[in-house]
């Protein structure tokens, strides 16, 4: 699973995190609710753990704002407040689940794993195509010509920014802002991970997709006749 966890305590923050890594989940946090509003609308992700007292903005503003702009995504709200007022006003903002603080790690993945898949029995498969380049946001396996690639989680996010916004060119910085939110390291980090995208995608293939764009950022299409060569870093 690929989740998003808005919650502003950061011991919490770190055993979710050791905790669903180890098991082999993708996950990116958020501080506060206007980041993890803006993450929740501007990325994909298959579950949401929302906390309700945040700074900026609380859970339920969050997942009511995030409903009204006709995002379905499970939201499951963790939280101290275990009143049942509390657990209405959750649920009627949008909520799907909802569990009390303290909690064990165990319950909590289970009532992921079960809101992701009837929210996946609900819809299509996420599935971007560029030509003969795959990539499946629900299962994270990329392929072109039918080849596996095997991607790193950077490479991966790099390749769903770029094959959304095909043809178009991509500019450097929304491409770190992807990685790395406001908070890029020093160092031309992104060239590097562009430089292994190219290699898993373009690398076996004669005909390249990925295009550098000098002084802008990047560029992912079909390749067209006299294209065959690409541009390496």
């Amino acid at each position: 699973m690929r989740l998003l966890v808005v919650e502003d305590n950061r011991s919490l923050m770190s055993n979710l995190f050791e905790y669903f890594e180890a098991r082999g989940h993708h996950l990116d946090a958020a501080p506060d609710g206007v980041t993890g509003l803006h993450l929740a609308v501007t990325q994909d992700f298959d579950a949401i753990v929302l906390d309700w007292m945040l700074p900026r903005m609380d859970g339920p503003t969050v997942v009511a704002a995030l409903r009204d702009a006709g995002h379905e995504v499970p939201v499951l709200m963790l939280t101290a407040r275990g009143e049942l007022p509390d657990k209405i006003a959750g649920f009627r903002a949008g909520a799907d689940d909802y569990l009390t603080k303290p909690f064990e790690l165990a319950e909590l993945e289970i009532r992921l794993e079960a809101l992701v898949a009837r929210a996946r029995g609900r819809r299509q498969p996420r599935v971007l195509r560029v030509g003969d380049l795959r990539l499946d946001l629900d299962t994270l396996e990329a392929s072109r010509g039918g080849r596996p690639l095997h991607l790193y989680p950077a490479g991966r996010k790099l390749l769903e920014v770029l094959m959304k916004a095909s043809p178009a060119a991509v500019p450097r910085e929304r491409l770190e802002q992807a990685l790395w939110g406001d908070d890029p390291p020093d160092g031309d980090m992104l060239r590097s991970h562009v430089y292994e995208l190219r290699r898993a995608v373009d690398g076996p293939f004669q005909a390249k997709m990925i295009r550098t764009l000098p002084r802008v950022g990047y560029r992912l299409a079909v390749p067209t006749a006299g294209e065959e060569d690409g541009d390496d870093e």
